[in-house]
């Protein structure tokens, strides 16, 4: 027989490194920060803008339905997904203004605001909010309040939750519409 002369002490102190290696991986891993959404914070700032309180804009507030999360088989399992906010100005020739974003999880307690300073969409422009697949914080019931300002006669802004899930070559997605509470 053509002889290997690999000792088992050998064989046992390189299963120990790949051990160790594995560890050292799955610590690296573990220790990233999770983010709570792919749209950077600064892209608000830029957006940002000072409306005057004697304009003549008009106030809305709309509420629109998201889903970190809906129920796979029964009541106890539950299917994570990817959730993203459509802000869309339906408008071709005004700017409009958002006032805040606010997001509520299941129980109506507030998850994180978006931005809390009026921004601004050009005609026709759109902006997203993204809820990565493993923030569940929202759960089966989130939902979004967002308060926006336009001109008169300006078309209402559209708001959309755009809610999808990949597993191997399964795909499930799904859409909301807002509606205007105020």
């Amino acid at each position: 027989m053509y002889g290997y002369n690999i000792s088992y002490n050998k064989i046992l102190e390189m299963k120990k490194k790949i051990f160790f290696l594995g560890i050292v991986i799955l610590a690296i891993a573990c220790n990233k920060k999770r983010e709570i959404s792919s749209i950077n914070p600064e892209n608000w700032s830029k957006r940002k803008v000072n409306i005057s309180t004697k304009d003549s804009l008009e106030y809305g507030k709309s509420y629109l339905s998201i889903y970190s999360q809906i129920y796979s088989t029964s009541e106890h399992t539950t299917h994570n997904l990817t959730a993203m906010v459509s802000l869309r100005n339906t408008s071709d020739l005004d700017t409009i203004y958002l006032l805040k974003a606010e997001y509520f999880d299941t129980h109506g307690k507030t998850v994180r605001t978006y931005f809390n300073n009026s921004i601004y969409l050009a005609p026709m422009e759109t902006t997203e909010i993204i809820i990565d697949e493993m923030d569940i914080d929202g759960g089966t019931g989130s939902n979004f309040i967002i308060e926006w300002k336009i001109p008169k006669n300006c078309p209402e802004p559209l708001f959309e939750g755009i809610m999808s899930s990949t597993m191997g070559q399964q795909g499930l997605s799904f859409t909301t519409q807002s509606k205007r509470i105020k």
